[in-house]
């Protein structure tokens, strides 16, 4: 699977990212070729999808067997590929962070993106749920069933919201940080949860830019804890990753997948695949996460070979990174994609 944390850690965007050379990625899916001389419960042939940490782009993997869990019989290795990261975010926000329960509401950015489409399916299991939503205007055809309210991400998303609910929403899943925190907060209802799982507004050309840093920092509008006390609001942060790799909290992650894995045996959830890759086809497929052109999640297929490029596609990354923000989706780039069919 390829993330958007993913573009983070090429950048150097994280806390202490480990030394290259490294392989990437957090997530895969694949046959069983050998086990630890202690390990129960697998066999040798078995499909499994898997957490790891860190060199999940690869032919082989090893990660421990806290991590790794049988794949559904009529669950294909691509949507595998794509459950653990998305799903797994999605549900632990929504239910363990924020508790959602019938009736309430939900703003999520990036509606079109891998995890934002599984927010929205594990809304629908719940009654009476309404969803908000932004994505790119070119995505909003593919993906207008999937939530109650749609926007345009450049759209005043805040103002939209209120003309529909004046009292705002319950819970604001935010993964673009910088200054949609302070947006967030203040649409929240008393007692809503603000949750921040990304900040993707840091990453904006093909280098990293302190200036683009610094900007997407000082636009986080300061939390003041009287003020939350006040308003009863509550303001919550989630990484996946560190509740997997530095908090030990493997044993509540299988809970929650085999929570998932019982939602989708019962068809009231399914990963959402954009597209496939080659390894060799990595820069292209970070590039259409970077430019947002994904609906679902991208995928690093190792037995699937280059898809030959026209003449005029372009893989170059623009220097004008703000720029960039603005025109996302417009590039034609998006056309050549290789889509499953």
């Amino acid at each position: 699977g390829l993330n958007f944390i993913d573009l983070m850690v090429r950048q150097g965007n994280i806390d202490n990212p480990p030394k290259t050379p490294l392989v990437p990625g957090f997530e895969c899916s694949g046959i069983v070729e050998a086990l630890g001389d202690s390990v129960k419960g697998f066999e040798i042939g078995d499909r499994v999808m898997a957490f790891v940490n860190y060199s999940a782009w690869a032919e082989v993997v090893c990660t421990p067997v806290e991590f790794v869990y049988k794949i559904p019989d009529d669950m294909n290795f691509s949507e595998a590929a794509a459950f653990p990261m998305n799903f797994v975010t999605a549900y632990m926000m929504l239910f363990e962070v924020a508790n959602l329960r019938e009736g309430m509401s939900v703003l999520v950015h990036s509606a079109g993106g891998g995890v934002g489409q599984a927010v929205a399916q594990l809304c629908s299991t719940i009654p009476n749920v309404t969803v908000f939503g932004t994505a790119s205007s070119f995505k909003h055809e593919a993906i207008k069933n999937s939530v109650t309210h749609l926007f345009d991400r450049n759209a005043d998303y805040v103002q939209e919201v209120k003309r529909i609910s004046a009292d705002g929403v319950d819970i604001v899943l935010d993964c673009l940080c910088g200054e949609n925190t302070g947006k967030g907060l203040g649409l929240l209802k008393p007692l809503g949860t603000y949750i921040l799982y990304g900040s993707s507004n840091m990453v904006t050309g093909e280098t990293k830019s302190f200036f683009s840093f610094a900007k997407s920092w000082w636009q986080v509008e300061k939390v003041n804890p009287i003020k939350l006390y006040e308003e009863n609001k509550v303001i919550a942060g989630f990484s996946l990753l560190n509740l997997l790799f530095k908090q030990n909290r493997g044993g509540l992650i299988k809970g929650v997948m085999d929570k998932l894995l019982n939602l989708y045996n019962s068809k009231k959830i399914k990963p959402v695949v954009d597209s496939l890759w080659a390894l060799e086809e990595v820069k292209e497929a970070m590039q259409r996460i970077h430019d947002r052109g994904n609906i679902g999640k991208l995928i690093l297929d190792v037995e699937k070979a280059p898809t030959p490029l026209m003449a005029n596609d372009s893989t170059e990354t623009s220097e004008a990174g703000e720029e960039e923000e603005d025109h996302e989706g417009d590039n034609e780039n998006k056309e050549r994609m290789p889509f499953i069919q």
